[in-house]
Order: structure tokens, then sequence, then C-alpha cells
């Protein structure tokens, strides 16, 4: 399966999980990563770290926009590459976005092939859907991670708040879009000391990642949240969620529930796939089965 990544790496550890699973997965031909949030110049230097520390340094690498359409930027610093050292040769970048004109001219290149999947804000896929309009049919589908869908969790969710606006113009994009939402994702959870043991178990294809989750662990909660990782499982192993048909709008005029999603009465139109529950064991269980996969050299 083609695959093209979207990515804010740098922040939440769990878009590194997510590239390490992709990186390893037998049916993933992945044609091409981009990056998107503040300094992401950084963040395509920490994507590079981890393809080459498995020995895929050639897998396309593209810097993407470094700032909303419209609200101020969330995440201005990448604060993972701290980890980046000698230790972990990778490619330097310049700030200027290459990212959409490169989504642009693979996309032509395959039409109907590539399934894109979102693991951060949706700026470059807004920039990318409004500059050329004929590329949401072109693709073969899209996995978000991105959103809140279920009826007792109303909170705005990291993604979509990020850029609502570029959010809004992908949800109403004529594609096949599934969307996986932080209502579900947040069941998938283990502490810090059972990450470190799952690392050190699986070894080389988790090895940057282990040092990346070190800094994480020093900023954020001593915990890791898969809302990635269960984002790139679900395009090879849809069984994983349960999943209902609805219209997804992202708010964007009511200032106290601005950016939030929900689904909208004309379900008939342009359907997108939720998640609305995750079998969390058997996640955890193929994902660190495909991570620790010898790979044929």
């Amino acid at each position: 399966m083609k695959i093209l990544l979207d990515t804010d790496i740098g922040g939440d550890i769990d878009d590194a999980l997510a590239l390490a699973y992709l990186l390893q997965q037998p049916e993933c031909e992945l044609l091409g990563v981009t990056t998107v949030g503040g300094e992401p110049e950084r963040r395509a230097a920490l994507a590079s770290a981890l393809c080459r520390s498995v020995g895929r340094g050639d897998v396309p690498i593209h810097v993407g926009a470094s700032a909303p359409l419209l609200v101020p930027e969330r995440q201005s610093h990448a604060y993972q590459s701290a980890a980046l050292s000698e230790q972990w040769p990778h490619q330097t970048f310049e700030r200027r976005n290459t990212a959409v004109e490169f989504l642009c001219t693979i996309i032509h290149a395959y039409p109907g092939e590539i399934t894109l999947l979102t693991i951060g804000p949706l700026t470059n896929i807004g920039l990318l859907f409004a500059l050329d309009p004929d590329i949401p049919s072109m693709l073969n589908g899209m996995m978000i991670m991105g959103g809140s869908f279920s009826a007792t969790t109303r909170d705005e969710e990291w993604n979509i708040i990020c850029d609502p606006h570029a959010a809004a113009k992908v949800f109403d994009a004529p594609v096949e879009l599934a969307s996986v939402g932080f209502d579900v994702t947040q069941h998938c959870r283990l502490d810090a000391e059972i990450c470190r043991r799952h690392f050190e178990l699986v070894g080389q294809p988790l090895a940057f990642v282990a040092a990346m989750a070190e800094v994480f662990f020093q900023h954020e909660a001593p915990e890791v949240i898969f809302h990635d990782p269960l984002a790139a499982a679900l395009v090879f192993q849809p069984s994983l969620c349960r999943t209902e048909t609805h219209r997804i709008a992202v708010d964007l005029t009511n200032a106290a529930t601005f950016g939030r999603t929900s689904s909208v009465p004309e379900a008939d139109t342009r359907p997108h796939r939720v998640a609305t529950s995750v079998a969390a064991d058997a996640f955890f269980a193929h994902y660190f089965a495909v991570v620790n996969r010898k790979r044929a050299i």
C-alpha cells in the first residue's frame, strides 16, 4: 500500500512511534514524509534520523508549513530535536516549504493509489487541496488522527484546533476519509516504564524513538498515549476499531466551540468513517509484532 505521512513529529512521542511502525510494516510502501508545525525543518531532521536509524535513508522527507492558515501557532518549538546528536546521523533541511509541491507531484504520479495518513495539524493538506482541487479525488483515501467524536467527549482536539480552517477544508473535500479521534485513541496508553521495556525488547527499530521518548518524559507526563500509531495501524488493520458513518464538520463560527468536530445532518453526502471504540490489547499486540519484525536485507 502506497502511503504518504504528514506529521508534526517533534512534540508528542506518538508521531515517532507511528513512523517507526510504517517503516517496519511489510505492507507499507512509504513514499514520503512531510512535516508541519513550528520549526518544521527540525521536525524533518527528526524524521530523517529515525528513517536512517533503521536503514531507510531512502525515504523522501520534505519540510512543510511552519504556521497555520489563520490562527496563531500553538506548537512553535520542536523540543524533541534535543535528542539529535552525532550518534543519530540525519539530513539537515532549510525552512522553505517543499512539502506541498512534493505531495502534489507524487499524488499525480500515482493517481488512485496513495493513502494519505495525517497525524498532525492539517495545514499542508489544506494548502494542497486549495492549490490543486483535483487532488482529493486522486487519492485512494485518507486516514486522519484528529477530532473528538464521542457524545460524552466534547473538547477540541489538538490536531484540529491547531489549524481549524485547514481541517474544515479537508473534511469538506471529496475524498474517502476515515478519522480516529482523541475519544478513542486515549484508551491506548502505556506508562513510561512499560514503554521503556518494550523499546528495549524491540531494539534497533525503536532505538531512536527510545532516545526521543526520554526527552518527551522530561517535558510531559510519564506515559505514552498511542494516538498516531493507532491511526497508522488502522490503515492496515481496520478491524482494530469499530466505526460509524457520519458527516463531520469543524466549527469555525462559535467562539465557545471553535475548532470542535461534530456530526452534521447531511450524513448521506460525502460520508466519513469515524472510529467509535478500539480493542486496545489487540492494537498493542499488533503494533509491537510489526515493529519487532525482522526485515529482509
